[in-house]
């Protein structure tokens, strides 16, 4: 019996420095064996990380537009020690692979032979309009999350045509993007556990368009139960965009853009499979039709029935106003300026100026993306003009007035009818908050100003405060100035709040600035105005979203086939 004790003892120590050894942190998962890096937090904690490890078999050959295969186990350690390749994109944006369904697991506690400390898990899905983006360590750093008390993961999923694809029928039912990322949560329900995680804790951190992916996933009967909580930055399914049963267009689109047959969904499908993932990947910019508009082009679509199991079954705003969706607390918001820097792309442009100012119930609709050539959308350009523009020609006095138009109709919308939606079908707490935090880097700069005058408060600017990105702005470190230390603070504990408890502010404290977060409701509409100081205000952008809300009413979901 002592030799037995004795012999186990011996056995846990050796598993526990192979786990704990600093220069090969390695964990033992129901897969096999991997072995990480270790890395630094903004404060000089240490990060255990393990990159690139692969969630999903390769979706390559016979698997392109496939639904994801979940990965097998393998032999021997998996070396899990740099990032995967990002899904295939146009060249300029960075190496990738058709072969690149990999996540990363950044933890600071993994469990001992004693303990496992379970600690909340936040899944952070990347944006990028679905065709570009990823989970690459240098933009998307751990270096300020892992301060506080999580396990955070990022990963990628597959993007454009070949994670979206859609003919409507059983060659390519579409949402195959989605579903790597339901994969990726099974992967996080049987796995996480071994790095400290808590399987029964999972937050879904979505930005932009991984901001339509978190209240996706909320209606999906394929999501059910596996995440608790869920994150809409900057980003929603439920707006304008028009979801429909099929992206038949767009393929017949792919499919001459890179020389294949456009007349049937077989013939489409089939040709497409031979191309090379590189060739689909640059011919991106093809899809292009007013400047760099549309910003997105691949999105969600409504699956029919053809054997396979569906991701979306109907329209997103019919699934909530059912009550079909996963009642879960939830954070929607987004920064104050948002994409209005695109206005400068059309104003600054006299030939994109004069196509918009000659046929405006074009061009509207391919820039603001909503319905084409129906009377409704004549209807919507109409009221656009007469709103934003006084019926007035564009020109340089216009900017603002564009660029709140581009912003409202992509992002700020969306995200109010989100929390709205929410809300009012739901029985857990909405939080809803606007960044208006003006620091001194951005992701979009004035332009001819050297990149050294923020436009305003854009798009991913809170993001920043979140992820160390290492590409485009400098570690806020103890040099930092103290707003911007205070707000890397502010916001990782704030969403490390929501993780753990499901309320971003569960006690005042003097580090959020003595504030309670009060949820939202239909009645007092309240949000956080996340700035230089924490601030709870009413009613956010509140003519503008009523203008949407008289466009686009819930009756016109209701009504639709």
């Amino acid at each position: 019996m002592h030799k037995i004790t004795v012999l186990s003892l011996l056995t846990f120590f050796s598993l526990n420095l192979e786990v704990y050894c600093d220069e090969c942190p390695i964990v033992t998962t129901p897969l096999g064996k991997i072995k990480g890096s270790i890395q630094k937090s903004r404060l000089g904690r240490t990060i255990y990380s393990y990159r690139g490890i692969r969630y999903a078999k390769p979706p390559i050959n016979d698997l392109r537009f496939q639904p994801p295969q979940p990965i097998g186990k393998w032999e021997g350690v998996f070396d899990a020690t740099k990032d995967g390749p990002l899904c295939s994109q146009p060249k300029i944006f960075g190496n990738s692979s058709e072969d690149c369904l990999t996540l990363n697991v950044y933890t600071t506690k993994l469990p001992s032979f004693w303990s496992n400390p379970k600690r909340p898990v936040i899944v952070d899905i990347p944006g990028g309009s679905f065709f570009i983006g990823g989970a690459s360590s240098n933009q998307m750093g751990p270096n300020y999350f892992m301060d506080q008390d999580i396990v955070l993961i990022s990963f990628n999923y597959r993007l454009a045509s070949l994670g979206y694809l859609s003919t409507g029928d059983k060659h390519a039912p579409g949402n195959n993007g989605y579903k790597d990322q339901v994969v990726l949560l099974k992967w996080v329900k049987n796995n996480i556990e071994h790095f400290g995680g808590d399987p029964n804790s999972v937050t879904l951190f979505g930005f932009s368009a991984g901001g339509w992916c978190s209240l996706l996933h909320m209606v999906s009967p394929m999501s059910e139960g596996l995440f608790h909580k869920a994150v809409s930055m900057s980003g929603n399914s439920v707006g304008i965009f028009p979801i429909q049963n099929n992206q038949l267009e767009l393929a017949k689109k792919q499919a001459r853009l890179v020389g294949c047959p456009d007349d049937t969904s077989e013939n489409i499908v089939n040709c497409l499979k031979r191309v090379p993932a590189e060739q689909l990947a640059e011919s991106l910019f093809g899809f292009q039709e007013f400047g760099s508009d549309p910003v997105v082009i691949w999105g969600p679509v409504i699956e029919g029935k053809f054997g396979q199991q569906q991701f979306l079954p109907d329209h997103p705003i019919r699934l909530i106003m059912k009550g079909q969706f996963q009642k879960v607390p939830y954070i929607t918001g987004q920064t104050k300026d948002e994409i209005g820097i695109k206005s400068y792309e059309v104003i600054d442009n006299a030939t994109l100026t004069k196509e918009m100012n000659d046929d405006f119930e074009t061009i509207a609709p391919i820039s603001f993306i909503y319905e084409r050539n129906t009377s409704h959308s004549k209807k919507v350009s109409r009221a656009i003009k007469s709103f934003y523009f006084g019926n007035r020609p564009l020109d340089k006095s216009q900017l603002k007035n564009l660029g709140n138009l581009y912003e409202d109709a992509i992002v700020t919308f969306t995200i109010n009818r989100a929390a709205k939606l929410v809300s009012q079908y739901g029985n857990k707490p909405v939080y809803y908050y606007c960044f208006t935090f003006q620091g001194r880097y951005s992701n979009f700069y004035l332009p001819g100003t050297n990149n050294t005058v923020p436009y305003g408060v854009s798009h991913g600017d809170d993001l920043s405060y979140l992820f160390y990105d290492s590409r485009n702005f400098p570690l806020f470190g103890k040099d930092s100035p103290r707003p911007e230390i205070d707000m890397v603070e502010k916001l990782t504990t704030m969403f490390a709040n929501f993780a753990r408890t499901g309320n971003p502010i569960p006690h005042r404290s003097a580090k959020l600035d003595i504030v309670k977060w009060d949820r939202f409701t239909l009645q007092t509409q309240k949000y956080m105005d996340i700035g230089n100081r924490l601030v709870m205000k009413e009613r956010l952008f509140e003519e503008r979203n009523e203008f949407w809300e008289n466009l686009y009413p819930l009756s016109f979901y209701a009504e639709s086939n």
